[in-house]
């Protein structure tokens, strides 16, 4: 094996740095490029956008920001990709169909399914709105992310003789990795390999790195490390790339008793979670009263001082003077409140760079589905704190990369999979897992975890039907399967494939039998890479009465939408048929490990076994499951 010659800390920041720029670039012309060029239908098609959309309620929130609540009232069912802390710009339609933006853009504060609250600059702006006969709200460009990110690796790379700087050059550099001397503390509910991978955070001067392949319980592990954290530091930073990852993290902590401090607004949505938001807490804090009456009484006043002469107005200048001294006063203490209350800190890692925890810092900072975030966003928490925790696996789902040539460039390479390689003894492996069949396991344990997973004896042999093989790969070769693109995309479609998909639900269905799906609330996941092909299965569903009984235990997303889940029973549907062995998309093995580990008890994969064997993975996949399984051709003729 050759290495790649080694760089130096600042070399490598720098190299990021410019790789980020690259991004930024990219992502920032296509963003030109979508709103000059790209129709609103297909943009709400792709979840990038709301039209029409009605404004209804409109207050200051407890952060006294002007705020309206947004709805939709079209393409209910559309999937979208608004979330908490992304910017947003309105536009209305103009005659013959023309797209005129207003000159502002405002964050999303809130979003719970056709619902959304944005943070509006000025009361002036709803005025703007209501002045529109139709409107829509479409995503805006992340300028704010990029800034927290570039500002993050400056820091990093600025950083002398401090913690920050011995933390870089442990990370990235050849300083080893510090242990403390503790002697192993014992967790009986856990396996040895969970155990070892806690003791070996709490030894951790410097970094310590959880790596949990699918099932292996990582978040039960990482929820054990932070409440032991606990036993011996007063408060700890926990962080993720996605608000979903933060919030199920977050959440398990509650539920311990643990208080935690959540900045941002949670995407699972319930009244327990949106308890412990920094808003909630900031509302429900005694002072809050006086501080709303307050900043009540500073509205009025300047609304007032337009009818009073220059006498009045001075005289109402000092008394607001007084007031916003007051309120900031009050500001201040109900901040200070709510952090001394709070044992865990949770926020996304570039929420780590919000206003409210400017001046925090932390012993401990835990980083969970690490390996799916840039390296350049987990500075900006690591910044913050003086060790850090990464949790994930490096062989599932990477950060998402738009430009090709900083993807090839490097930017794709996590934070946590440069501590995994370079640090080796930094790394704890968790090796039982409990989600799937032995025999579902056997494939991705051998490719990418060196065959060390182990099936836990509860799930080893659990089937759904007696006599039933766990794994099945229907092959298309034979049909007249094949795969197409969409008119002005890159996904990819295969109908005849899907068709195949829905016959093979509905006769494994039957087979398990109506009355004991619903009783046991056996549950589906239907799988592809390709947002084309869930889209045509999802009509084909919708469409077909025989599935409506089944409509809350059938999931069908792309691969990135299972990330984190499991269902009884996956069908994956890989889409592409060509005679050229041209598979795109499917090269990312990665993610077609995550697609097969979201299976308990039963795999099916459709796929053309001679356009997808001519790529190793795929061959070794195909062999293994003829050997393990069951080959099936469309034509109902068994193979193998």
């Amino acid at each position: 094996m050759i290495l790649k010659p080694t760089l130096s800390p600042i070399t490598e920041l720098q190299n990021q740095f410019e790789l980020l720029q690259k991004e930024y670039n990219y992502e920032k012309e296509a963003y030109k490029k979508q709103t000059e060029q790209v129709g609103i239908w297909k943009k709400k098609q792709q979840g990038l956008c709301w039209y029409p959309v009605i404004t209804e309620k409109s207050y200051f929130n407890s952060l006294n920001q002007f705020v309206v609540e947004v709805v939709r009232t079209d393409d209910k069912e559309i999937e979208h990709s608004f979330e908490y802390g992304r910017p947003v710009c309105f536009f209305r339609v103009g005659g013959e169909g023309s797209i005129h933006y207003f000159n502002w853009s405002v964050q999303i504060s809130y979003v719970q399914d056709d619902k959304m609250v944005v943070i509006l600059p000025n009361p002036e702006a709803l005025i703007e709105l209501q002045h529109a006969n139709t409107f829509g709200v479409q995503l805006y460009f992340d300028e704010t992310s990029y800034k927290a990110m570039f500002a993050a690796i400056t820091s990093v790379m600025n950083a002398k003789n401090n913690r920050l700087a011995h933390l870089r050059d442990v990370l990235l550099g050849k300083n080893a990795a510090m242990e403390r001397h503790l002697m192993p503390i014992r967790f009986p509910w856990l396996n040895s390999t969970q155990e070892e991978a806690v003791n070996k955070v709490l030894r951790a001067k410097d970094v310590a790195v959880v790596h949990g392949p699918p099932g292996t319980g990582k978040t039960t592990t990482l929820e054990e490390a932070i409440c032991e954290t606990l036993q011996r530091e007063n408060q700890v930073l926990v962080c993720a790339q996605s608000n979903t990852a933060l919030d199920w993290i977050a959440e398990k902590l509650v539920d311990r008793g643990i208080s935690v401090l959540r900045i941002g607004n949670p995407t699972r949505v319930n009244d327990k979670m949106l308890s412990f938001t920094y808003e909630r807490r900031f509302e429900a804090h005694p002072d809050y009263p006086e501080l709303w009456s307050i900043r009540k009484a500073i509205r009025d006043m300047q609304r007032s001082m337009r009818r009073k002469n220059q006498d009045e107005r001075e005289t109402i200048r000092n008394r607001m003077s007084r007031l916003r001294f007051r309120a900031t006063e009050l500001e201040l203490a109900i901040d200070a409140s709510l952090f001394d209350q709070a044992r865990v800190v949770a926020s996304t890692l570039i929420g780590a760079s919000n206003r409210v925890l400017e001046s925090h810092r932390f012993t401990s900072l835990f980083i969970d589905e690490a390996a799916q975030a840039l390296e350049a966003a987990c500075w900006v928490a690591i910044n913050k704190a003086d060790r850090v925790v990464f949790a994930g696996d490096h062989f599932q789902l990477p950060p998402t990369i738009k430009c090709l040539e900083a993807a090839k460039g490097g930017l794709s390479e996590t934070l946590m999979q440069k501590v995994a390689t370079r640090k080796p003894l930094a790394v704890s492996l968790l090796k039982i897992q409990y989600r799937m069949h032995d025999d579902i396991m056997g494939f991705p344990s051998a490719w990418f975890y060196n065959d060390e997973l182990i099936a836990a004896a509860e799930v080893k042999n659990r089937g759904i039907l007696a006599y039933d093989t766990p794994l099945v790969w229907i092959n298309t070769d034979d049909s007249d399967s094949s795969e197409a693109q969409l008119e002005g995309s890159l996904s990819k479609i295969n109908k005849t494939e899907a068709n195949v998909l829905i016959e093979t639900l509905h006769e494994y269905i039957e087979k398990i039998g109506k009355e004991r799906i619903l009783d046991e609330k056996i549950d589906f996941g239907l799988i592809s890479p390709y947002k084309a092909q869930i889209q045509y299965i999802r009509s084909l569903i919708k469409k077909d009465g025989y599935f409506k009984p089944f409509k809350k235990l059938i999931t069908v997303h792309t691969v990135d939408g299972f990330q984190g889940q499991e269902r009884d029973v996956i069908v994956i549907s890989l889409v592409r048929s060509n005679n050229e062995g041209q598979i795109g998309f499917l090269q990312d093995l990665r993610r077609m490990n995550v697609a097969i580990t979201r299976a308990r008890m039963k795999l099916i994969i459709l796929g053309n076994a001679s356009t997808l064997t001519k790529h190793s993975f795929y061959k070794e996949l195909f062999d293994y499951i003829k050997k393990k399984g069951k080959i099936i051709s469309v034509c109902t003729e068994e193979i193998s």
